[in-house]
């Protein structure tokens, strides 16, 4: 039986959960909608989007180090097709969109960290099934100041949530012989509008729904348009780092490379 009151076993059990316990890659593959959230006003279907995110779990003293890369396609949710300008109904300006290319997004899961022991809600759903969840709540000063940035920028504070739930199996995740586990996933954001939408200080947020699961069979698993994309503009996105490394990149610090690239050409 799996105690769940056990720091360790929380532990592991999420690493069988997020990754495996052997240094093998992982995909976690997911899709979803992304809306407007404006005050007085009807939120906007605004994108669909697809993702995923492949990474090793390296096991190091008190713990693991999580090795990820990620992407996310913004698409047109009428076609499905992925976009590359985009009509800002909000301005009525075009714009070019920057899809979400993090390399790393690493992490670190010690049995004792910088807060204390490692802890993550796991919950029963029924007799089998299990819930962890995971809410980040984010406030730190944005990579883009208002002051230098007004047009990409809403505010020098970046603030925003990310809601993530995994499902699992009990009966998986108490048996010894498995390094990896299957587990579906929720992730739910709120974060404020994304630079290259040029929103300046407009008031109102982004809400992010998505849905996914881990897939079996890696990357090759992963939708053949998807894979086309990846390994036509990004190929290393085809496997997770092989070293850890900071800082994470975000869409923010991404977005302030490309911009201060195209102002050298």
């Amino acid at each position: 039986m799996l105690d769940l009151t056990k720091t360790e076993n929380v532990l592991q059990t999420f690493v069988k959960v997020r990754g495996s316990l052997k240094p093998e890659e992982v995909v976690f593959w997911w899709s979803g909608n992304v809306y407007s959230v404006i005050p007085g006003e009807r939120n906007r279907l605004l994108f669909a989007i697809d993702g995923y995110n492949i990474g090793r779990c390296v096991a190091v003293e008190g713990g693991y180090q999580h090795l990820m890369r990620e992407i996310t396609l913004y698409k047109d949710p009428a076609s499905s097709a992925v976009l590359e300008r985009w009509d800002n109904p909000f301005t009525a300006s075009q714009v070019e969109v920057v899809h979400v290319w993090n390399d790393p997004v690493n992490q670190q899961y010690l049995l004792h960290g910088p807060y204390g022991p490692f802890t993550l809600p796991i919950v029963p759903l029924s007799e089998d099934r299990l819930c962890a969840s995971l809410d980040i709540m984010l406030a730190y000063p944005s990579a883009l100041p208002r002051a230098h940035y007004p047009q990409y920028s809403q505010s020098d504070l970046y603030q925003g949530a990310e809601l993530f739930q995994f499902f699992f199996s009990r009966s998986a995740a108490e048996d010894p012989a498995r390094d990896s586990i299957p587990c579906d996933i929720s992730w739910t954001r709120l974060g404020p509008w994304l630079p290259w939408m040029e929103m300046a200080d407009r008031p109102g947020s982004l809400l992010y729904q998505c849905s996914g699961y881990k897939l079996d069979g890696g990357y090759a698993a992963l939708p053949e348009h998807i894979r086309q994309y990846v390994e036509r503009r990004h190929p290393e996105y085809q496997h997770a780092p092989t070293a850890f490394t900071r800082p994470n990149e975000t869409s923010w610090t991404y977005f302030k490379k490309q911009l201060a690239q195209r102002t050298q050409t």
